[in-house]
């Protein structure tokens, strides 16, 4: 046999790879050995060294030797090669504005969608992945109170391909994309499933006559100052001197306060040393916050996120426009490496540049939230775009200052302050134009001491108190009357 039949012999081995299965690759080479042995004289094995008949056929023996090198390679690298993609987590997150559902896994995932009618249905079907635990527990995520998605069925459609079935409760605008992986998460694929005709949350803010109609109609000023001065003191804060009985401003027409619980969803925020989540401190003063805004006479909290799902930072803005705020208040739990790092801490947004190298720090990790959360980057807002390019803000960021002031004064009643001082960085969740916006860092949830604390449903009532005080020395020094007017006898 010569040199180049068996070289011809090896690289119709190698070449038949990638088409064939591992069978046909072991046909193949054995019948190149075969054609090999019949045209190449007896050999023996003997002091661990293969001896050859003939001396001039040791070149192709070698060859022989390293095709059987890289064909033991090659059998090695081919099951992972052929292996499935494992999904190693599925998660959904239901909310009345859209529901999520996230597909975790180690590699990309290949997919194609396509809605079905009568009845409503979604199908995606996923190539190459394997059906494991985490795709079989998906049908059992579904809650019954999901706005958007009535069922989930999983299954084998033909080889190579999984099929999710998603039964809907009504038509949807569904959107599925990729998103890379970025601090604990490896790949993702993520469906968002809208309504087709989105809720009006300006609507829904005024559709709520129950919460209000046991309201006293602000007819007598002097019975409004008295209801004021006794429902805008809470009692586990003391108040301070100066603090005013009234609040001018309530008389003329309904403030309208929103409340952005920092994080959500696939965004858990910072973590606690005890486990805590920061999304899930967050949202629960922004819910003690609301509820005593809910016992002032002329004043409604609107919660940006009222459950646990992610709002991207500037869908946060605009939902607070849509709405019509006069503030923006966003509350969130610090955290740092060092466990010892404590106290409160209120920022404004700075065009200019961070006050301080930590407040730099802290709008960069708070404005990746994004990156985690996971932001459909091919679906442009115009609308959101203009609001965010927006720099004419020197007279928002002047009064966001002196909220922000306030605010942190009354958290200087309850806790240590981390800076003595309003910090200013550029985080983005405090860009909108015409919204004085603030972002308050209630304690380190990173300090055990203040994560225990965080995590007291009493220290939750007094830090909303504390923000809600402030919000109304803010309002007593600073009418917003040259504001737009909304609502001002709907309530």
């Amino acid at each position: 046999m010569s040199r180049e039949t068996l070289n011809n012999s090896v690289i119709a081995i190698t070449s038949d790879l990638p088409a064939c299965g591992l069978s046909r690759l072991a046909s193949s080479f054995i019948r190149s050995a075969a054609t090999w042995r019949s045209m190449t004289p007896q050999f023996s094995m003997g002091s661990g060294l293969l001896r050859c008949a003939r001396n001039d056929d040791t070149g192709i023996i070698q060859h022989l030797l390293g095709a059987i090198v890289i064909l033991i390679a090659l059998l090695a690298c081919l099951p992972q090669a052929h292996a499935g993609t494992d999904i190693v987590s599925a998660r959904i997150w239901p909310a009345e504005d859209y529901t999520r559902l996230t597909l975790e896994s180690k590699r990309p995932i290949r997919h194609t969608m396509f809605s079905i009618k009568d009845p409503e249905r979604l199908v995606i079907d996923l190539e190459d992945v394997e059906l494991g635990n985490a795709l079989d527990g998906l049908t059992r995520l579904v809650g019954s109170d999901d706005p958007f998605i009535k069922s989930v069925r999983v299954g084998r459609f033909k080889p190579g391909v999984v099929r999710l079935v998603l039964d809907l409760k009504a038509e949807v605008k569904p959107q599925l994309f990729d998103l890379k992986p970025v601090k604990d998460y490896g790949h993702r694929l993520v469906l968002d499933v809208y309504p087709v005709h989105p809720a009006d949350p300006l609507m829904a803010l005024l559709e709520k006559p129950a919460e209000v109609a046991g309201k006293p109609a602000p007819a007598e000023p002097e019975k409004i100052a008295a209801s004021t001065k006794e429902k805008s003191e809470p009692a586990p804060v003391v108040a301070k001197n100066d603090k005013p009985a009234a609040i001018p401003e309530m008389r003329a027409r309904t403030l309208v306060i929103a409340l952005d619980a920092g994080h959500g969803g696939e965004d858990p925020g910072a973590v606690g040393r005890s486990g805590s989540k920061e999304k899930h401190v967050t949202l629960a003063v922004a819910r003690k916050l609301k509820e005593k805004m809910a016992d002032m006479p002329n004043m409604r909290g609107v919660l940006i996120r009222d459950g646990d799902y992610f709002i991207p930072l500037g869908g946060r803005i605009a939902k607070a426009r849509k709405v019509k705020a006069d503030l923006f208040i966003s509350i969130h739990a610090d955290a740092f490496i060092k466990p010892n790092a404590r106290g409160s801490s209120v920022f404004a947004l700075s065009e200019r540049g961070a006050t301080s190298t930590a407040a730099r720090w802290l709008a960069k990790k708070e404005n990746e939230a994004d990156l985690i959360g996971g932001v459909n980057i091919a679906v442009k807002d115009p609308y959101l775009a203009r609001t965010l390019l927006d720099l004419s803000q020197t007279a928002t960021i002047n009064d966001s200052m002196k909220l922000a002031k306030h605010v942190l004064d009354e958290l200087g009643d309850i806790n240590d302050l981390h800076r003595g001082q309003v910090e200013q960085a550029g985080f983005a969740v405090l860009k909108s134009p015409d919204i004085p916006s603030i972002l308050v860092e209630t304690a380190f949830i990173s300090n055990p001491e203040e994560e225990k604390r965080l995590n007291d449903d009493a220290y939750q009532d007094k830090l909303a108190a504390a923000i809600l005080n402030g919000i109304n020395r803010y309002f007593a020094q600073n009418p917003a009357l040259s504001r737009r007017q909304i609502a001002q006898s709907e309530f």
